[in-house]
């Protein structure tokens, strides 16, 4: 090795150690406002996510929720409409000067779970959940997507006179579903959440040039922000599949046409779905049978069996393909046994799909506002209806850590679990990463 290259070694080593710079941004005088606007009104931001969390509403029962926003949107000067998609709330920002229009969306509701005790703000909320009295328990993050939100709503609004084009704020209900009625009412025709608000003009006058959105997310530390372009989140369709025989003497089975056994054949004629049919190299799916109900007692063959499952894809053209297989597999294993098998598929959110170039015009911004945490997600099984809005605008739906520093990632409690927990040091960072991504496409990104 050379002199020179000896001396420069010592310089590379650390170079290459170093973390890489953070793009500089192109509004950076509005991003230092952002910062401390959101620095100052985190115990509010705070308080509000305290508040919803403590007083929890399920699937289009989000009432109270709704009053409180739409009440805080009105506060703040903001064109207000209430009751789009049922209990749906939307803000309308108008900047100082003509521009993009970007909407932001935040979901609502919460879930038929049982929060412990333990925080001085915990729920105690009880509701109708399909006709029948279940606790409720914010165990999903929703109550800090509609506080950030709230809170983001607020930086805007005292921006705008710095900001060219339009804010739309989406408070979206029923993401998890809905709750006065089962999400089998999708197959007659009946729509709710981000569906619903879309079939009701929730992308038009103003049409949104970019959606953007984020979700907390429990296997993050707290304020690192995730993201991926392209499929985020699977889609989620459900399936119900009816196997009827012919009952009879359980000693004589021969007399009777058995659905249990040609049932246990579905289900593992099923799992050639995804190990032998499908392309996987395109896209990973899952198919999954979760309930097997059949028979009322030991000595009589039973008449039918009803079994239930999920379908997960990333991909329009799997996600048909595997609607086709269940039903060909199903119905051909029982027709070699003499029984009868009806499949319904359920169809619910499909996959959630991020806009490649908005991604990447965005990663810069989500990097500054994490302070350079911000990591390549990867894919998630779980579902969100924000992939209705993404399929019909642009944009990014990005996750947001909630998990203490201190804890082991590994051991957080998911979400939807009773013990699911949010670091609400985080909720910050949400703030800024909202409202940066907005900034930044505002002011930087031309309409075609």
């Amino acid at each position: 090795m050379s002199r020179h290259l000896r001396f420069l070694l010592p310089f590379v080593l650390l170079a290459a150690s170093m973390p890489p710079a953070q793009a500089q941004s192109p509004v950076p005088d509005l991003e230092k406002e952002i910062r401390q606007r959101a620095a100052a009104i985190e115990s509010k931001l705070i308080a509000w996510r305290r508040d919803i969390h403590e007083h929890p509403e399920l699937g289009e029962q989000e009432t109270r929720t709704s009053a409180l926003v739409a009440a805080h949107l009105t506060s703040l000067g903001l064109e207000v409409k209430t009751g789009v998609g049922n209990t749906g709330v939307v803000g309308l920002l108008k900047g100082a000067r003509p521009g993009p229009v970007v909407a932001l969306r935040a979901d609502m509701d919460a879930l038929p779970v049982k929060e412990p005790p333990g925080l001085p703000f915990a729920s105690t909320v009880k509701m109708k959940y399909l006709g029948r009295e279940v606790d409720v328990m914010h165990a999903c993050g929703h109550d800090a997507h509609t506080a950030i939100m709230m809170a983001t709503a607020e930086v805007l609004t005292a921006m705008k006179d710095n900001l060219p084009g339009t804010v739309k704020f989406i408070f979206q209900p029923a993401e998890e579903g809905p709750s006065l009625y089962p999400a089998s009412a999708a197959a007659s025709g009946k729509s709710w959440g981000a569906k619903l608000m879309v079939q009701q003009g929730v992308l038009q006058n103003p049409q949104p040039d970019v959606v953007f959105g984020l979700h907390v997310n429990s296997g993050l530390p707290a304020g690192q922000i995730a993201y991926r372009g392209g499929p985020a989140r699977a889609s989620a369709d459900g399936m119900r599949i009816t196997v009827t025989g012919q009952q009879g003497h359980a000693g004589f089975p021969w007399r009777a046409i058995d659905p249990i056994t040609t049932a246990s054949q579905i289900v593992l004629g099923l799992q050639t779905i995804v190990s032998r049919r499908t392309d996987l190299m395109k896209s990973p799916a899952v198919v999954s049978i979760l309930t097997f109900n059949g028979g009322s007692s030991g000595n009589v063959s039973a008449d039918s069996v009803v079994m239930t499952g999920t379908i997960r894809t990333y991909d329009q053209g799997v996600r048909k393909g595997i609607h086709r297989d269940i039903k060909q597999i199903a119905e051909n294993i029982a027709i070699s046994a003499n029984a009868k098998a009806e499949v319904d598929i359920i169809e619910g959110p499909g996959p959630a799909v991020n806009n490649e170039r908005v991604t990447a015009r965005m990663v810069p911004v989500l990097e500054r506002a994490a302070d350079g945490d911000a990591i390549l997600s990867e894919l998630s099984g779980a579902a969100d209806d924000v992939s209705v809005l993404l399929a019909e605008v642009p944009g990014l739906y990005f996750n947001l850590g909630i998990v203490p520093r201190s804890q082991d990632i590994t051991k957080a409690a998911p979400n939807h679990s009773p013990d699911f927990f949010i670091d609400e040091s985080a909720l910050v960072v949400g703030v800024r990463a909202s409202a940066m991504v907005t900034v930044n496409y505002l002011a930087v990104v031309k309409t075609d």
